[in-house]
């Protein structure tokens, strides 16, 4: 079963896809915020539909103390809103770190990720799934 990753932001939305034995996290895309939440989420299902997708994995930007803020009540909401719309299971994974460890991969890799924020949305939707794919397996 593939999962898809989302990093939800207010300007884009970070996309991630694992392979079928969800075992590894590829970056898959980065949508741009449409008019309104219907839009972006029917753009996610046409992903949910294309790649065959069992569950969404969503990114919760906890605080450092693990505290729900204003940014991680509001996913919360538009993850209610997505459960509603995608017509498969819909979790939350923590993803405190995953924009250092996106930036940092970059950095490895000779990119300069400030120089391309939609690349650094779509690697932090990769980390947000893969965390949550090493879960599921320590998990079994």
């Amino acid at each position: 079963m593939r999962a898809l990753g989302v990093d939800l932001g207010s300007r884009r939305i970070g996309l991630a896809i694992s392979d079928e034995g969800g075992r590894v996290a590829s970056a898959l895309a980065v949508l741009e915020r449409g008019a309104s939440h219907s839009v972006d989420h029917g753009q996610i299902a046409k992903a949910v539909s294309e790649w065959g997708v069992g569950v969404v994995v969503v990114g919760l930007p906890l605080s450092l103390s693990g505290e729900l803020g204003p940014a991680a009540r509001g996913v919360q909401a538009e993850v209610s809103e997505l459960r509603a719309a995608l017509g498969v299971p819909v979790e939350v994974a923590d993803e405190r770190f995953t924009t250092l460890i996106a930036r940092r991969a970059l950095a490895c890799g000779g990119r300069r990720p400030g120089l391309n924020r939609a690349v650094v949305d779509k690697m932090a939707a990769t980390a947000i799934l893969q965390t949550w794919l090493d879960r599921q397996r320590s998990l079994a």
